[in-house]
Parts: structure tokens; sequence; C-alpha cells
């Protein structure tokens, strides 16, 4: 049996509440309609980290090899952002990437704990787009600070969901009513249990951590007024609204947003021919 718990602002105040078909309950007994409720990101993490390739559909489109155990990255708390959230694109940027993600949610502190008894250090599951913003690579490809940490690219929700089963279960994203992304979780190289074992190795995870267990082939980029959805069997649609921000990067210091060969080949999928390649336009 799964449960779903979720944060919403319910009178001005942060409130957790379960969800119970189409309303959400406060622990108080006050009751709001999902469709009515201002939802917030379900987890308060200490940090976010991200495992970069690990669906083989993406390592394909790359046309390359994983390595011989994953790798991380990770993502300010600053970044985060909730279901039917705005993702902003910065002005004067253009390579803003969806990639739809299940997020694990930590339940209790772990750490040096076994693969066959992560399930027990796991609270739950939510949904997570793991947005990048391409045009900073050539200068953060190493930490992926400003490509993935800039503020509101991650939304996760709309909640956790406790008692989920993360196995051979489908992922898909869906771009103005097309799907763009889908593949079973069957297809990751290190499942979810792995990644968290792997991490508390050396990392001490706290409740309500996340970890962004990777995406599948097809991340492309997306531009303002698109309706951005990533949708997993169990746990629900994740909505975003892609919008611009209202004023330029300061230019007068600091890397600037670039086009270089690298940016536009992460950007539209692997070994392309570059030049008249352009984001895409959709009036």
């Amino acid at each position: 049996m799964t449960i779903e718990y979720r944060r919403i602002l319910l009178e001005g105040s942060l409130t957790e509440v379960r969800r119970e078909g189409d309303s959400l309950i406060a622990g108080d007994g006050r009751r709001v309609s999902i469709d009515d409720a201002i939802h917030l990101p379900p987890v308060a993490p200490t940090k976010i980290i991200a495992v970069h390739l690990n669906y083989l559909s993406r390592v394909d489109e790359f046309q390359t090899k994983l390595p011989s155990a994953p790798t991380y990255f990770m993502k300010p708390t600053s970044a985060l952002n909730g279901h039917r959230g705005h993702v902003v694109r910065p002005f004067g940027c253009k390579w803003l990437n969806y990639e739809g993600e299940i997020a694990i949610v930590v339940g209790k502190v772990a750490r040096n704990v076994a693969i066959d008894e992560v399930g027990s250090y796991i609270r739950g599951y939510s949904i997570a787009n793991d947005y990048g913003l391409h045009d900073f690579r050539d200068t953060d490809a190493g930490s992926m600070l400003r490509v993935k940490g800039s503020d509101s690219l991650c939304p996760i929700g709309p909640g956790i969901v406790e008692g989920f089963d993360p196995f051979n279960v489908t992922i898909r994203t869906i771009v103005n009513n097309k799907v763009v992304q889908e593949a079973s979780t069957s297809e990751m190289m290190w499942n979810m249990h792995y990644l968290f074992a792997d991490l508390c190795r050396t990392i001490t995870l706290y409740p309500g951590d996340v970890i962004l267990s990777g995406t599948p082939a097809n991340s492309r980029p997306v531009i303002p007024g698109d309706v951005v959805e990533v949708e997993v069997d169990g746990l629900g649609k994740l909505t975003n609204y892609i919008v611009e921000g209202p004023t330029p990067i300061n230019d007068q210091f600091g890397a600037q947003p670039t086009e270089s060969e690298e940016v536009i080949s992460t950007a539209l999928g692997g070994d392309w021919e570059f030049r008249g390649i352009r984001p895409p336009i959709r009036g």
C-alpha cells in the first residue's frame, strides 16, 4: 500500500498534507482540493545529489560508454522548485534542457549501509526534472554548478510516495502534450538501492536528502511558454512552466553564456553537425 504526502501553502503556512483521492488533508483535518492547492517542494533536503549517466538509452544516444561505477554532481538547495512552479530560463540564454527523473528521498540518517538494507532507509520516492542550463557548460562542465544549480532548475513533486516500488516502472516526459522521453527504470545500469548505498559509503545522508537517479535519452531544449510534465506510473505527474528571466545576466564580470560546439552538441543529444543549428522556435 502506498501513501502520498505533499507540502502546500495552506492559509499562509507551509503544511504537510496527506493525499486522499482528489483532496489533500492536513493533520488538523483541514481539507483542500488538489486543483486549488499551492504546491511547495515536498522535501527540505540538506543536499541534492544527482548521478550523471545511468539509463542505457542515453549512453547510446551520446555514443559513449559508462564508467565502471556511477559518477555524481550536486545541485544547491536554492534550485528547488515545486509542482506547477515556473522554471526560469535566464534572459539571454538559449539552451535549457529538461531531464525527467525519479527522486529518492532519504528517510533516516544513513552511513555505510549495505545494498540489501537500503530499503529501510528510504522514506519514499518523488518525481524530479533535472533541468540543465547548458549555456554555462563551457565553464562549469566539471562542477555543473550553474548548468544544473541555477535558481528554479530542480522541481520536485507533487509529493513523496511511501511504499512505492521503483523497479520496472515507466517514466515519461511530455512537452506541450507530446511525449519526448519514455523508458523503464529496468534500463538503469545502477538501480536506486545501488546509488543510495554507493553514496553513503563516504557521505552521510540525512532525512529529506534527495538522490536524482538519472534521465533516459532525448533531453532537449525548451523555450519560454512551454509546459513540461514528467509522469511516473505510481508517482503521478510533475508539471512546470518555462518562463524567461526578466533581466539579462550581468555581463560586467564572470563567465558569460556561450554557444560552443560542446554546448550545442550536449543540448541536442550527441554528435551533431553544428552549422546553422539553433534552439527550437515554436509559435
